[in-house]
């Protein structure tokens, strides 16, 4: 019988999933991947492929399932049509680990009451993460849980680049700036080798999609980032409003009377590309689209990444190397071109013809910065951290 790995990354409506075979060392390619869309609405819908990128199943789950039925109806599926195998752990992303966890960790009680009590500070996705968990403890009796923090890549940052310029006595709660999208930072940090002389020089990752975000790494570790506190701080995301004067939010709600919960859809579902655009918060289609609100929407998207990359870069004492990944990053060419003539201050030159072809290097001969574009991988970073922490 083959043994694998299950990574999850539970969210708010839907669970992506994949299946890594257990060997030394792990694949990066997922024997099979899919994903679960619509949980609680009234269609909700499982599609899988296999490692192949053929799709092997896609079918419709019960109306409004919830978490757990989504849990067990994939696992129904994946015990009769993969017979054959068997799940020897399962690797979670959780999106914050508080202070207190820097590192992966297996699940127990004792874990799980800290990974709650953690939901007032990431109150749109720690619920569904511990949802995940809980569900597959039931469903999985006895399979270790390992839970992978999208902060804790982000623990490295010195303490100044963490601290708000707030009371004493409220950033002694825990109020700083955690960062996000960590897995994402880590596996990029351990692939660029391969690919760069530069790797532990001082290096901008810009991790370009729906959320977005940037970070500046010295040496692989993590010297600042764009997202603080919250997943809505930094760039421009596609419904989420990015960096923005915290009057703005006080205006609002005292001028027309917003509460909490008005302001939480405006600025994680109603702003961003989607809001400023009015049109739609997917890059294709605004890119494709004549209108002058569509090009508004993408020149705010690529002027936050381009100052975003000049405060990074005064951080890390310089740039050596810029690594484009994400939906929007590996795929967006002019989306990079455009940030990148926007910065050629810092000694970045384009490669206009790798650019368009989504090339691995994209920079050009006189570059004085490596401009490279890597796909990054966060379910194999889960299934490895799974794997090295139970020693498998």
């Amino acid at each position: 019988m083959s043994r694998g790995i299950l990574t999850i990354n539970a969210g708010s409506s839907s669970i992506k999933f994949a299946l890594f075979s257990l060997a030394q060392p792990i694949s990066q390619e997922a024997e099979v991947s899919g994903q679960i869309d619509g949980i609680g609405a009234e269609t909700t819908k499982m599609v899988a492929k296999n490692r192949a990128g053929e799709r092997i199943t896609d079918q419709m789950l019960e109306s409004k399932a919830s978490h757990a039925q989504a849990f067990d109806a994939l696992l129904k599926w994946f015990t009769a049509s993969h017979a054959d195998w068997s799940i020897t752990a399962v690797g979670h992303r959780v999106v914050h680990g508080g202070e207190r966890y820097s590192h992966p960790t297996i699940v127990d009680d004792t874990v799980l009451g800290h990974l709650s009590s953690f939901t007032p500070l990431a109150p749109l996705h720690q619920p569904h993460n511990v949802a995940g968990i809980v569900a597959l403890q039931t469903l999985l009796p006895g399979v270790p849980q390992v839970a992978c923090f999208d902060t804790a890549f982000h623990r490295s940052q010195p303490d100044v680049a963490q601290t708000f310029g707030l009371p004493r006595s409220i950033t002694a709660e825990g109020i700083k700036r955690y960062g996000f999208h960590g897995l994402s930072y880590e596996y990029i940090a351990r692939a660029l080798p391969q690919h760069s002389g530069r790797a532990s020089g001082r290096v901008v990752v810009a991790h370009l999609g729906n959320g977005a975000s940037m970070a500046a790494m010295v040496n692989r570790k993590c010297v600042a980032t764009t997202l603080g506190f919250s997943t809505i701080d930094g760039l421009v995301m596609g419904t989420r409003v990015g960096n923005l004067d915290p009057g703005v939010v006080l205006h609002l709600m005292e001028t027309k009377g917003l509460t909490v919960k008005d302001m939480t859809r405006i600025l994680y579902k109603e702003s961003g590309l989607l809001g400023v655009s009015g049109i739609s918060q997917d890059m294709r289609t605004l890119l494709a689209s004549d209108k002058p609100e569509a090009q508004e929407a993408v020149d705010l998207f690529c002027y936050r990444i381009a100052r975003e990359l000049g405060s990074l870069a005064a951080a890390a004492g310089g740039l050596d190397a810029l690594i484009f990944t994400g939906g929007i990053g590996e795929h967006a060419a002019e989306v990079r071109r455009r940030v990148c003539l926007q910065s050629e201050w810092l000694g970045i030159h384009l490669n206009p013809e790798a650019n368009a072809r989504d090339e691995l290097r994209i920079s050009a001969g006189n570059s004085s910065v490596d401009v490279l574009v890597i796909p990054t991988n966060e379910e194999w970073m889960m299934a490895h951290h799974a794997q090295t922490l139970l020693s498998l």
